[in-house]
């Protein structure tokens, strides 16, 4: 699957909702299965890794699979964002949130370390 795949429909039947003062996202079937499945796909890869120091294998060859880990991270985190901010993000600003802007963007700080 390429890296962008699934990105342009993190929105569809997303919501947010603040459920007995706990916050939470709602996310299609179709959204969390390919969450699911990148995250298994990351999860290999680490222990791929893990494998690979184990055995002492040249450092160049480690560092580009690591390299490929935070890029495929990277790609469920843009996922994410999308859906938060046509989600999440708008039903807030839409009941007078502002605060949701500032939230946004420690996250986003966060997410570009």
């Amino acid at each position: 699957m390429p890296a962008q795949a699934g990105l342009h429909d993190a929105g569809e039947g997303d919501a947010c909702c603040d459920v007995d003062g706990e916050r939470k996202s709602h996310h299609s079937d179709k959204v969390k299965d390919n969450l699911v499945s990148r995250l298994n796909r990351i999860e290999g890869q680490i222990r791929g890794v893990k494998g690979m120091i184990e055995k002492d294998t040249y450092c160049d060859d480690v560092l580009n699979q690591i390299a490929a880990i935070q890029s495929a991270l990277n790609s469920v985190g843009k996922i994410l964002l999308e859906g938060h901010m046509k989600s999440c993000v708008v039903e807030r600003l839409e009941q007078g949130d502002k605060d949701v802007i500032d939230e946004l963007l420690k996250t986003m700080g966060k997410l570009m370390k």
